[in-house]
């Protein structure tokens, strides 16, 4: 019964990708520097050394070692104390998920999280350190693309200083609906406020980037920024579990299921560790391969020498496995402990 269900999700998804709505987005700032065209210093907030590409997404901090996982969107009003009056605004069409009003319970600080249910695959988007929610917002409202949804600030659960107010943008996806599961064997020493939406469960792909190549007309949906994602490492492994991801997300699989059960996986990951591709495999793919192993089929050579902020692979006894990153984001999809 659940493999015929995996395979309408997966048609559903392919229907979905073919026919799944244009892309259309609104800068979630009243800050107009994007859309004129203006160097990135007119609309990203910097860390404080002046310069912006350390507000933008990937390795940009702590000299390329550091992974931000968004943009930070430069403040363009303020009262006359200096706090930010900026509104925030809805980037798509979506479907609020989660309200974070604590300030002091999350490093996002407020923070409110959009899914996008009319985009294939269903991305969210995020946004954080904010100082006030809108009034009235509850989760599981839809709210329209360019709707306010809060106002922008720096609240956050460590010091986000005044002047450097703003907000915290991503566009990503979600690994696992067990992530409290992952999370307890990880015996992090606190509390999970946050539940599935904690940060450590989201993924994101560059949000910059995204707006530059839709307003270039290179890209019309979702599904083209994730078509045009650069493997740069692949992995097979072992295993009947078919991910939750896998179901959210049917448009990322590359084939349907086979008739017989799934024996295994093959994954293509870009630099940030990200499973963008998902081939199911049959027991003659994986016959090499003991139950649970994982094995990395293909690796970028510039990878480790260029991004120094995700481990995603290293060489062990001459041959590569998962480093830390890709290995958290293995043990939250398949369990493996």
């Amino acid at each position: 019964m659940r493999k015929n269900l995996l395979l309408i999700a997966w048609l559903v998804g392919a229907v979905a990708a073919s026919a799944t709505e244009r892309l259309q987005l609104v800068w979630p700032t009243p800050n107009r520097a994007w859309a004129e065209g203006k160097p990135l210093g007119a609309y990203v907030q910097d860390t404080g050394l002046g310069n912006p590409e350390s507000g933008t997404f990937g390795g940009v901090r702590t000299d390329g070692r550091q992974f931000h996982e968004g943009i930070d969107m430069k403040c363009v009003e303020r009262d006359r104390h200096g706090e930010p009056l900026d509104h925030i605004f809805a980037a798509m069409d979506g479907v609020v998920r989660h309200i974070n009003a604590v300030a002091g319970a999350s490093n996002y600080g407020r923070y409110i999280v959009l899914e996008h249910p009319e985009q294939s695959p269903a991305v969210y988007t995020l946004y954080a350190h904010l100082a006030r929610i809108a009034p009235g917002l509850r989760v599981g409202e839809r709210v329209g693309r360019g709707q306010m949804i809060g106002i922008m600030g720096h609240s956050s659960d460590r010091p986000i200083p005044r002047v450097r107010a703003h907000m915290h943008f991503e566009i990503g996806v979600l690994v696992t609906r067990d992530f409290q599961r992952w999370y307890d064997w990880k015996r992090f020493g606190s509390r999970n406020e946050q539940g599935i939406w904690n940060g450590m469960n989201l993924m994101g792909i560059d949000p910059l980037a995204v707006f530059n190549e839709w307003r270039a007309g290179r890209i019309a949906t979702m599904q083209d920024v994730f078509a045009h994602m650069v493997p740069e490492v692949r992995l097979r492994i072992a295993t009947r579990r078919v991910p939750d991801f896998v179901e959210r997300y049917p448009s990322l699989l590359t084939k349907p299921l086979p008739m017989g059960p799934v024996s295994g996986w093959e994954i293509s990951c870009n630099w940030t560790g990200l499973p963008f591709a998902w081939t199911p495999l049959t027991a003659e793919d994986v016959i090499a391969l003991a139950p649970g192993e994982v094995r990395i089929t293909d690796v970028n050579s510039e990878l480790e020498r260029r991004e120094r902020s995700k481990i995603l692979v290293v060489r062990r006894r001459g041959r590569w496995v998962p480093g830390r990153d890709l290995e958290e984001v293995l043990q939250q999809l398949f369990e493996i402990r």
